[in-house]
């Protein structure tokens, strides 16, 4: 008898609740990240060892799964997004390499694992993720996709000159472009769904710093843990009042 657990999907249909919890995801994982290298004190490096351990951990769990489990999906999400954050803070900061040279550098690494993930296998739809390999790349380019959108929320409201409520604005502004792309053009699904996906990390991020970072440095001077704490709860919240289900074979995104 065929193994037919072996190509069952294990990521999510994308509808409008999975691009909620996705930004609330995003913006967990810049308060979460902060709340251990600076209110914990840990630094980037040790920070940046934490998240990634889990991401690994999680990620051979979701490897393993064998159907669509939407908390352990998000849970990995989140180790990805938290681990993108202390990486991308780690580079910039303390190896020096900016927010301008960090940003090149996870760019070409987003474009070169999608590059090479469509050379192996045809199409970088997530609708075709189904199989160890398609979830190899997958993780990988969600993995750099999340750190590249750290180093962007940075660079756009330091370097930038945007500020927090600024950068945050600008990527908005950028998402519902993009919305606005899918519904009146026929621009491709597959890089609308990338596009969106990269763009939503820098939005988190700015929104997340807007919460926690001092007044002084033009944030709201929130508890990075309690924001933390809130928005993990808002994601369960959705997940139990949204449920999600399996990407379709068919799906078009």
């Amino acid at each position: 008898m065929m193994d037919t657990t072996r190509n069952a999907a294990k990521v999510p249909a994308v509808t409008l609740g999975f691009w909620v919890v996705k930004i609330l995801a995003t913006t967990l994982g810049e308060t979460g990240g902060d709340t251990v290298t600076m209110q914990l004190g840990l630094g980037y490096l040790v920070g940046t060892a934490i998240f990634l351990t889990l991401l690994v951990g999680f990620v051979a769990w979701q490897l393993a799964a064998t159907r669509f489990r939407p908390a352990l999906y998000w849970a990995t999400i989140i180790a990805s997004t938290t681990a993108g954050t202390t990486l991308a803070d780690f580079a910039d900061r303390s190896l020096g390499i900016g927010y301008t040279g960090g940003g090149a550098l996870l760019l070409a690494l987003v474009l070169g694992t999608l590059a090479a993930w469509r050379w192996t296998l045809g199409s970088v739809d997530v609708a075709t993720v189904r199989g160890p390999k398609a979830e190899a790349f997958y993780w990988a380019a969600i993995t750099f996709s999340q750190t590249l959108g750290t180093a962007l929320g940075d660079w756009a409201a330091d370097d930038g000159g945007l500020g927090f409520g600024g950068g945050a604005l600008v990527f908005g502004a950028a998402l519902a472009v993009l919305a606005a792309l899918y519904r009146f053009t026929r621009v491709s699904r597959v890089v609308l769904f990338w596009a969106a996906f990269i763009l939503t990390r820098p939005l988190g991020a700015t929104v997340g710093d807007l919460l926690d970072k001092p007044v002084a440095d033009g944030g709201l001077a929130f508890s990075r843990a309690l924001a933390t704490a809130v928005l993990a709860g808002a994601i369960v919240l959705l997940l139990l009042v949204l449920p999600q289900r399996a990407a379709e074979a068919d799906s078009r995104h």
